[in-house]
């Protein structure tokens, strides 16, 4: 029940990231949130195929759960910097 519900996490955060994107008017902001969101979900699913067994492990940290420090740092401001784009959206 709970790795199903970190994987709809990611799935949400990975459509809402998107419909960010879409709404973005500005071409370096929506490339730089897709590319983020990209970034996330994709750490999050190679880590995801390596615990299962399906991936060779590559020492990927599990986005927002694993290895605080570093990692959580960059992912944090990643999301961060989404937030801020979405803020400078006109409301439509």
């Amino acid at each position: 029940m709970g790795a199903t519900a970190i994987i709809v996490l990611f799935v949400i955060f990975t459509i809402k990231g998107l419909k960010i994107a879409i709404r973005t008017q500005d071409t370096f902001g929506r490339l730089f949130v897709v590319g983020t969101v990209i970034l996330i979900v994709s750490q999050a699913f190679i880590n995801i195929g390596a615990m299962v067994g399906v991936l060779p492990l590559s020492g990927i940290p599990l986005p927002f759960i694993s290895h605080g420090g570093t990692a959580l740092l960059v992912t944090l401001a990643g999301v961060g910097i989404i937030l801020s784009i979405s803020r400078g959206q006109k409301q439509t």
